[in-house]
């Protein structure tokens, strides 16, 4: 039970994460790198401003601030400079590596046990148990602004950008104005997560982000093979179970005895996995067709 409610925690904070990956992924149709720098970049920001003696709440979103305007460059980089996507956030990605080292003065930044975090304002329970509640509370917030600000007309255009560009365009949408939109967005929940990781970890590291896309898109994924042709509210829901369920894989694979060094190619393994079921699925049903049609035709 305590490995469960441990890695239930985890996988909360990491659907932020993930749910700010797939604004991107599958609304803009961009596997946007810079999410391996605005995670640490959260958590960096957070850690340092906790550490001089501001209080949680404001450190939090100061880290959310941090990781839209992460997103604000590799949106402008993107838009503006015509850079491709990929390279874009390869390019943020690196520069945010000196950016979070600038910030926290070293490697890394340990939050002492005397820093109050948002995990430790309130007493509910044990600290697994209290980190269930507020992960919760936050990633039902942030999926219910969401959901209200992607049926706006502003997000509803972001959307439409997303599946055609040059219809939008036709319709007077701003293209580059929505993509830079989605992307601070997206970069901010990413650094949220860092952010909130940091403070339930009790420290920043600036390699902390390394994997961070990969865990995203397998969390995604998962969702998605799980259920299909839902709405972007259930979707963002779903997203938060596959991120629960890759979070059990891993802690399931830790159990048999797995070198954590060999994580991230366990990750990276898992990954092609997952985007390979689809496929798989595909073929399987289309071999399952033809056997039917052979056996009508032998009939």
């Amino acid at each position: 039970m305590d490995i469960l409610t441990s890695n239930i925690s985890t996988g909360f904070l990491w659907a932020i994460m993930a749910i700010g990956v797939y604004l991107t992924f599958r609304i803009l149709d961009i596997a946007d790198m810079t999410a391996e720098g605005s995670f640490p970049l959260g958590a960096a920001i957070t850690a340092h401003t906790l550490v001089s003696g501001v209080g949680p709440i404001p450190a939090t979103l100061l880290g959310f601030c941090g990781g839209a305007l992460a997103g604000l460059v590799s949106g402008l980089l993107h838009t503006k400079l015509k850079i491709p996507d990929l390279l874009t956030g390869i390019l943020t990605m690196t520069g945010l590596y000196s950016v979070n080292l600038f910030i926290m003065k070293a490697a890394n930044v340990s939050l002492l046990a005397d820093i109050k975090t948002v995990f430790t304002m309130v007493n509910i329970g044990d600290a697994t148990m209290t980190t269930i509640v507020i992960g919760l509370i936050i990633l039902l917030i942030v999926i219910g602004l969401l959901v209200l600000f992607f049926n706006t007309e502003m997000g509803l255009a972001a959307r439409a950008v997303g599946n055609n560009q040059a219809m939008a365009a036709a319709n007077g949408i701003n293209n580059d104005n929505m993509k830079i939109i989605v992307y601070m967005i997206s970069n901010g929940l990413i650094a949220l997560s860092g952010s909130l990781m940091a403070q339930t970890n009790g420290y920043a590291d600036v390699s902390m982000g390394i994997g961070t896309l990969v865990i995203a898109l397998s969390a995604i994924i998962i969702a998605e093979i799980l259920v299909r042709n839902v709405s972007f509210g259930q979707r963002l829901l779903m997203i938060i179970v596959g991120a629960i369920i890759y979070r059990l894989i891993i802690a399931g694979v830790l159990q048999l005895g797995v070198d954590p060094n060999y994580l991230r190619l366990f990750y990276a393994l898992m990954l092609v996995v997952f985007l390979a079921l689809p496929l798989v699925e595909k073929e399987v049903k289309k071999a399952r067709e033809r056997a039917a049609n052979k056996r009508e035709m032998n009939n």
